[in-house]
């Protein structure tokens, strides 16, 4: 079964579509959105190897020319250096064509293609194939585009929609139980944030989510992704304080990331982390039961989330903190918990809170 999720938005709307064993229809879909002949897919070996044969039959059949950029996998290929490098790819490539990109990989590949098809010739059309879970379900979808400083992540970037989203969960087979965790680490967050039901079935179906059974796999993918686009219609620019809620244990998990270079924890494990802390301060500021923070913890410990900070210091993940993108004015703002399935927006939290939090995950 196919499901299609709408992104309405004022200019730029898409769809998201979610299935099992999809991509030899990418060329079909591609084809009615009217998209150029000439595709750049950046993509990784890895991904490449697995994937790649794939996607481009599907396009050769509809017509389309691909030509593949493959860059290094890992969040260090997120850079400026990166960017720079595959738009002069492109830039050699693309004399005499109208050239698409495909971003097919993870939330890496996804960010960095999606910032490059944005500022390239001031924006030309790109297409979402997230093959990870954390990508089908969060950051391919919602036009976030970005590549990390050494300061902090996701510090250059821009809006800039898809022509669509293509999560087929079929290649979520290939994933390793680091990489399932991952993904239901931003699963909960939806949870957390929206909807009480998602943070139950998560909880009934941890055993098969990990086992990677692709019906439980693409029920999560289809509530997430339904979530999230609900919010990005919303507030597609965060101009509006709604979609902010997304950074649901994001503002401590990014800075947990970039102190340890990257290198210690993936996306997910840090945004656990992150979580973690948030619903610490929550309790702390009377504003969530200790018995969800308990239950939250539970879940995150269940599925094999981090539930301490190591080989990080505290001092490094304060000072990163104090760069993230939603303080303003010297003000911090936090996404905080009042309930499983209802958060808020909380500005100038007391230093003192943020610490006794983090100081209990050391």
């Amino acid at each position: 079964m196919i499901k299609t999720i709408p992104v309405k938005l004022k200019n730029n709307s898409y769809s998201i579509i979610v299935g099992s064993q999809i991509l030899p229809r990418l060329g079909a879909t591609l084809k009615s959105l009217n998209i150029g002949k000439n595709v750049v897919i950046v993509t990784n070996p890895m991904i490449k190897k697995l994937w790649g044969k794939n996607v481009i039959t599907s396009l050769k059949k509809r017509g389309y020319v691909a030509y593949v950029i493959e860059v290094p996998d890992g969040e260090r290929s997120k850079s400026l250096r990166m960017a720079i490098h595959l738009l002069d790819r492109i830039a050699h490539y693309d004399a005499m064509k109208d050239v698409s990109l495909i971003a097919l990989g993870g939330g890496v590949i996804g960010d960095l293609a999606g910032f490059v098809a944005a500022v390239y010739k001031r924006g030309i059309p790109y297409v979402q194939i997230p093959t990870t879970f954390l990508a089908q379900i969060d950051s391919a979808i919602g036009g976030k585009t970005a590549v990390d400083l050494s300061i902090g992540k996701n510090l250059v970037g821009a809006f800039y929609q898809p022509r669509v989203v293509f999560s087929d969960v079929a290649v979520l087979k290939t994933l390793s139980q680091r990489q399932l965790r991952n993904g239901l680490a931003e699963a909960v967050k939806y949870g957390v944030i929206d909807d009480e039901k998602l943070f139950e079935t998560i909880e009934r179906q941890v055993p098969l989510l990990l086992k990677g059974d692709l019906n439980a796999l693409e029920h999560i993918v289809r509530e997430s992704s339904r979530i999230k686009a609900n919010v990005v219609m919303a507030d597609e620019k965060e101009t509006k304080g709604i979609r902010t809620i997304l950074n649901f244990g994001h503002t401590l998990g990014h800075a947990i990331e970039a102190a340890g270079h990257y290198r210690v924890y993936h996306h997910g494990e840090a945004i656990a982390l992150g979580m973690r802390i948030a619903s610490r301060m929550s309790v702390l500021l009377k504003m969530f039961s200790p018995d969800e923070d308990d239950r939250l913890n539970t879940l995150l410990t269940r599925i094999g989330l981090p539930s301490r900070i190591q080989q990080v210091r505290l001092v490094d993940i304060l000072r990163i903190m104090q760069y993230d993108k939603k303080f303003k004015s010297g003000r911090n703002r936090f996404v905080l918990a009042q309930r499983i399935g209802k958060v808020k927006v909380v500005e100038g939290v007391q230093r003192s809170v943020i610490r006794e939090a983090l100081a209990d995950y050391r």
